[in-house]
């Protein structure tokens, strides 16, 4: 069961996985990368296609910044994944993982990340490193890197 998930089971008394994704009406970050990919493009899609002005803005900022400028690009993912993590966003996490990983980012530069992610978060991020750590084990693996 996705943790996210087992841990609202754990609060609510409700075991079923099904229930749950379907009650929040939302996706919570999965171990399954192609999943997670594919949703965020689906979804990121419905947004846009609704034409609210503010929404597209706010989406054209966000992939503005972390464009290369003074900032290398894999620095400027390197700090959205921290930030995700001290934000505690799975989801957020495992898109900046991903980024990391394409720039070629390496364990050693994860690891000076996420260091700084906990002492900025303090111990309540934990789970969310070992999430991290977890998911770049197997992007590594799913993509031959």
């Amino acid at each position: 069961m996705n943790p996210n998930i087992a841990y609202i089971s754990k609060l609510s008394g409700i075991e079923s996985e099904e229930f749950h994704k379907k009650h929040w009406g939302i996706y919570m970050a999965s171990n399954n990368l192609k999943e997670f990919l594919e949703y965020r493009d689906r979804m990121n899609k419905r947004i846009l296609d609704s034409d609210n002005l503010e929404l597209r803005r706010f989406f054209a900022l966000d992939s503005a910044v972390y464009r290369e400028g003074a900032l290398p690009e894999r620095t400027k993912e390197l700090i959205g994944l921290a930030a995700s993590v001290v934000l505690r966003c799975n989801d957020c996490i495992l898109y900046h993982l991903k980024q990391c990983i394409d720039k070629g980012v390496t364990d050693d530069e994860f690891e000076e990340t996420l260091s700084i992610a906990l002492v900025v978060g303090g111990s309540i991020t934990i789970p969310h490193l070992r999430y991290a750590f977890e998911m770049i084990d197997k992007i590594r693996q799913s993509n031959g890197y």
